[in-house]
C-alpha cells in the first residue's frame, strides 16, 4: 500500500506537486510513496467528482489529497468553503484520511516567492525585469500578484520562454519551501507534516 494518492487538475499542478513531494527534508516529513493523477475534466472535474474518482483507489493508498484552482473550478465560493465541501464528500465516500487544498486564485500564486531561482526559471535570469513586472502588478491582500498566471505568462512571453509544465517542476525543486507564505501552501505543508512526520 502506498502512502498518498493526489488528484490534481492539470499537468502544471502535477509537476509542481511531484517536485514538492520529493523534497521530504525541506517539508520536514519522512520520504513518502505517492502517485499523482490528473483529472481529465480539470478543475471542475476535481471539484465535482473527486470522491468517485478516488473511490476506485481506496484500497491502494493510506491518504488522499485533492488540489485544484479556485478560479478555474467554476464556483464563486471561497477556497475554505470549497475545501470543506470536498473533504466532507471524500469522507462520505469512505476516505477518512483525505484533505482538499484549493489554490486561490490559482497555482501560479506559489511561483512568486522571494527566491533568486524564480527569475532564473521564468525570466531567463533577468532579475530586473522580474522585479519590475512584480512591482507594477496589482497585489492581493497578502501582497502577492492578484493575477499570478498572467504575470508569469507575460514574463515567459517577453523572454521567449515556451510555456511548459517542466517549469513548475524546476521551481518546485529549487525554490526554498520555507519562503512560501501562501495559505494553501502552508495548509498543504501542515497536512503532510501531520500525516508523515519525520522518523
Amino acid at each position: 500500500m502506498k502512502d498518498l494518492i493526489v488528484l490534481v487538475a492539470d499537468k502544471n499542478m502535477e509537476h509542481a506537486l511531484k517536485g514538492i513531494l520529493r523534497r521530504s527534508e525541506a517539508l520536514n516529513i519522512r520520504p513518502i510513496t505517492f502517485d499523482i493523477f490528473i483529472h481529465p475534466r480539470r478543475d471542475p472535474g476535481v471539484l465535482n467528482t473527486a470522491p468517485n474518482f478516488l473511490r476506485l483507489h481506496m484500497a491502494k493508498y493510506r491518504y488522499a489529497l485533492v488540489l485544484f484552482d479556485r478560479e478555474g473550478c467554476g464556483c464563486n465560493e471561497t477556497a475554505e468553503v470549497l475545501e470543506g465541501r470536498v473533504k466532507r464528500e471524500l469522507q462520505q465516500s469512505g476516505w477518512q484520511n483525505a484533505e482538499a487544498v484549493i489554490l486561490d486564485p490559482e497555482l501560479e500564486v506559489w511561483v512568486f516567492v522571494d527566491s533568486p531561482h524564480v527569475p532564473q526559471v521564468i525570466a531567463d535570469g533577468d532579475e530586473q525585469l522580474c522585479s519590475q513586472k512584480l512591482a507594477h502588478a496589482k497585489k492581493n491582500r497578502l501582497n502577492k500578484p492578484a493575477r499570478p498566471k498572467e504575470l508569469m505568462e507575460t514574463l515567459l512571453r517577453e523572454k521567449r520562454i515556451p510555456r511548459s509544465s517542466s517549469l513548475y517542476l524546476k521551481l518546485a525543486q529549487k525554490v526554498s519551501l520555507s519562503n512560501c507564505s501562501d495559505p494553501a501552501f502552508l495548509k498543504l505543508r501542515k497536512i503532510l507534516q501531520e500525516w508523515f512526520p519525520p522518523r
